[in-house]
């Protein structure tokens, strides 16, 4: 039996325990070239350690998954943050664990308003890329480097996230 988990509205506010919520929201914007471009700046903290650490930008195409959705697995990056931006306003479903002493703990769900990317800091337990209805492309900002930088962690039963 799958324990069942209800994805919600994704917020700055109930999203910040995990990391950074990517979109125009914030007060931390202003105008630039002569008034003809807002620039919505610093919106999340890109990390890279570790021996030949470096940021990489590349484009996902993702497919979509079927919900209810049958979660068996999250993951980490120990030296990197990774940050998803979508490139169409399509949502797509997010899903982060608190650390714990024995791996992650219980996930949450979030469901993104259209425009909205996420930042996973370094050791963050999430979901892969979940698109919801139709393939979607995404702008990913992660690290590169020598180590080996992915963790994965299979829960013992599946959990099952629905859409609200």
């Amino acid at each position: 039996m799958s324990k069942l988990i209800l994805a919600t509205k994704l917020t700055r506010e109930n999203f910040a325990p995990f990391g950074d919520v990517i979109d125009t929201g914030g007060d931390n914007h202003y105008s630039i070239n002569a008034g003809r471009c807002e620039r919505y700046h610093d919106l999340a903290r890109v990390e890279a350690t570790g021996e030949n650490a470096r940021v990489l930008i590349s484009l996902f195409k993702a497919t979509p998954y079927e919900f209810p959705l049958k979660l068996g697995m999250v993951e980490r990056h120990p030296y990197g943050s990774q940050a998803f931006i979508p490139l169409s306003a399509r949502p797509f479903l997010v899903v982060v664990c608190h650390d714990t002493p024995d791996g992650p703990g219980e996930p949450h769900a979030f469901i993104t308003q259209p425009g909205q990317g996420v930042n996973y800091p370094r050791n963050a337990w999430h979901g892969v890329l979940t698109p919801i209805g139709e393939p979607q492309e995404f702008v990913v900002v992660d690290r590169g480097g020598t180590e080996k930088n992915l963790e994965e962690f299979h829960f013992a039963s599946p959990y099952e996230v629905r859409l609200s």
